[in-house]
């Protein structure tokens, strides 16, 4: 099994299968919009524009699960995500990233690399849809590490 065999709902309320991004490099974070972390979109965004033509693509999944930071409704983070951090990158509707709620990607990501233990947790998924390595909250989006890491699965 691999990420490209599951589906997800765009913020937008449509159902998108993530084969959509076969053959993409991928960082799946799970955003909050009233984290300490939060500021992390701009660099996200960062990211995503300066390797996107060369097969990056971020994913953003909101979520509620820690301190509730993410109390939104869609269109509210969807506003606050553009307004604020002018953010482009694909996002999707609010999800449960642990516990027995778990949505079905987290469930994915989570097999090999454990579950997000807050915001902005980012996993690394290769071009054939298998999660390569995750980082913590505290591991930013300017990090040489993930950087190291995004440019590794570019090849």
């Amino acid at each position: 099994m691999s990420l490209h065999d599951l589906s997800a709902t765009t913020i937008d309320g449509e159902t998108q299968s993530l084969a959509t991004y076969k053959g993409k490099v991928l960082l799946v974070v799970n955003t909050a919009s009233q984290c300490g972390s939060t500021p992390q979109y701009a660099g996200l965004e960062g990211l995503w524009r300066h390797y996107r033509d060369r097969g990056l693509v971020v994913l953003g999944f909101p979520s509620n699960d820690f301190g509730e930071q993410e109390p939104g409704a869609e269109a509210e983070i969807k506003e606050f995500c553009s307004t604020k951090f002018h953010v482009s990158f694909p996002m999707f509707s609010k999800v449960q990233v642990t516990g027995d709620g778990q949505a079905p990607v987290y469930r994915f990501l989570a097999a090999d690399h454990g579950a997000p233990k807050w915001n902005f947790y980012k996993y690394l998924i290769d071009r054939d849809g298998k999660v390569v390595s995750a980082f913590s909250n505290a591991v930013k989006p300017e990090d040489p590490k993930l950087r190291a890491a995004v440019e590794a699965a570019l090849g």
